[in-house]
C-alpha cells in the first residue's frame, strides 16, 4: 500500500465505509464541488479499497446526489449548495445599504473565529494556500494604483475564504460559502469606497498582513484580533464616508437656497 493510501485509508473495506470516507473528504473540502474525482484506480489506492467497493461506494454517493456522473469524464463533486438566490429576500439584502454593516457583523462573527481556528489547527499545506493567496492580493494592489475593483474584491475574498477553509471545520467552510454572494457585495463596497482614498487603502493592506502573519505563525488570539479589527475599522470608516457625504449634501442644499 503506497504512502498515500496510509494516510486517508479506511478502517473498513466496505462499501459503505468508502462512502462514508469521500462524504468525509467532500466535507474537508479536499474534494470540492465541480471538481473531477481521481480516476477509479487512483482512489483504489489512496483509499486501500477494492474496485468493487469503491463502485459501490460511489453508486451510494450518486443515489444521495453527492456525485453525478457525467459521459466520458467521470464522477463529478455535484453543487452541494443551491445555486445563485433571486429570491426577493436575497435581492433586499444586496441592494440596501443597512446590509452592509449587517454583513460586517456577521463576518466578524465567522471570520475572527475562522482566523483563530486556522492560527490554531493550520496544517502546513494550509499555510501554503493562504500564502499564494496573500501574495496574489498583495501583489495586485503593489502593480496599481488603479485598481479594478471587482478584480481586487474576489482576490481579497478568496484570501479570506482560504483562512477559513483552514479552520477545519466543514459547518463554517459551508456556511461562509453560501454566502459567496453576499459577502462578495461586502468586499465589492469596502474597496470601491475605501481603496481610492491613500489613508484607509494603506490601513487596510496592514491588516490583510497582520491576518496573514498571525495566522501563518500560528497566533490564534492574535489572529483572531486581527481579522475583528480589520472588520471594524472597515464598518468605521465607510461610516465616516456617509456622514461626510451627508455635511456635503446639506451644505450643497443651504447654498441653493441663496
Amino acid at each position: 500500500m503506497s504512502s498515500s493510501s496510509q494516510e486517508i485509508g479506511v478502517s473498513s473495506r466496505t462499501p459503505d465505509a468508502v462512502a462514508a470516507k469521500l462524504e468525509q473528504l467532500i466535507l474537508d473540502g479536499v474534494f470540492r464541488p465541480g471538481q473531477l474525482l481521481p480516476s477509479e484506480r487512483r482512489l483504489c489506492d489512496r483509499l486501500g479499497v477494492s474496485r468493487s467497493s469503491l463502485r459501490e461506494g460511489l453508486r451510494a454517493l450518486r443515489s444521495k446526489g453527492i456525485i453525478e456522473t457525467r459521459q466520458g469524464r467521470g464522477s463529478v463533486v455535484a453543487q452541494l449548495l443551491p445555486g445563485r438566490d433571486d429570491s426577493p429576500l436575497m435581492y433586499l439584502f444586496r441592494d440596501h445599504p443597512r446590509t452592509l454593516y449587517d454583513l460586517l457583523e456577521v463576518r466578524s462573527l465567522l471570520e475572527g473565529e475562522s482566523a483563530r481556528l486556522a492560527a490554531e489547527r493550520g496544517t502546513p499545506a494550509d499555510k501554503v494556500v493562504i500564502r499564494r493567496r496573500y501574495e496574489a492580493m498583495h501583489d495586485y494592489v503593489q502593480s496599481t494604483c488603479d485598481v479594478d475593483v471587482e478584480h481586487l474584491a474576489r482576490l481579497d475574498h478568496s484570501f479570506h475564504l482560504a483562512i477559513c477553509q483552514a479552520s477545519h471545520n466543514p459547518v463554517l467552510v459551508h456556511t461562509l460559502q453560501s454566502l459567496t454572494d453576499l459577502l462578495l457585495s461586502s468586499v465589492f463596497a469596502s474597496v470601491k469606497n475605501l481603496y481610492h482614498r491613500p489613508g484607509p487603502r494603506e490601513q487596510i493592506n496592514h491588516q490583510h498582513e497582520a491576518i496573514y502573519l498571525a495566522v501563518s505563525e500560528s497566533h490564534p488570539e492574535r489572529a483572531r484580533r486581527a481579522a475583528l479589527d480589520h472588520l471594524a475599522s472597515i464598518g468605521d470608516n465607510l461610516r465616516d464616508i456617509e456622514a461626510e457625504n451627508e455635511r456635503l449634501e446639506r451644505s450643497s442644499m443651504r447654498l441653493e437656497e441663496w
